[in-house]
């Protein structure tokens, strides 16, 4: 049986999907954009939107029970590979070893002009 999570510490769905679904100890995350929850404003320039959509996956990593460690795969949108190396820096402020299993792929353009969208699968317990 699914369990659809929510909180209004992340944005807010801008589609026909939800923030997370769990099913059993699989937890899937939505993408996530640079917005910021209380204005779902996109913040500017690729470090403030990395470092937003990482608060924005844990919000929603809490609401379902767990938090950015229990991540076994992170997908990973840039709309410019150049700012790959930024997102490694980055992203090694949020995670320790292990690393959860990532990819990371450049596209043409994301939602509402985003720079990064983020998307995972999070796995609770063992």
């Amino acid at each position: 049986m699914k369990k659809v999570i929510s909180t209004q510490d992340a944005p807010q769905a801008i589609g026909t999907y939800s923030q997370a679904i769990r099913t059993g100890n699989t937890v899937y995350l939505s993408g996530q954009i640079a917005l910021d929850p209380e204005t779902m404003q996109l913040e500017e320039g690729i470090e403030a939107q990395i470092h937003r959509v990482f608060r924005n996956l844990a919000a929603v990593a809490n609401a379902s029970g767990g938090s950015l460690s229990d991540i076994a795969k992170l997908n990973v949108y840039l709309t410019d590979l150049a700012n790959f190396p930024k997102l490694n820096e980055i992203m090694g402020s949020y995670f320790a070893a292990p690393y959860p299993a990532r990819a990371a792929v450049g596209v043409a353009s994301l939602p509402r002009g985003a720079l990064v969208e983020m998307d995972g699968v999070m796995v609770l317990g063992d």
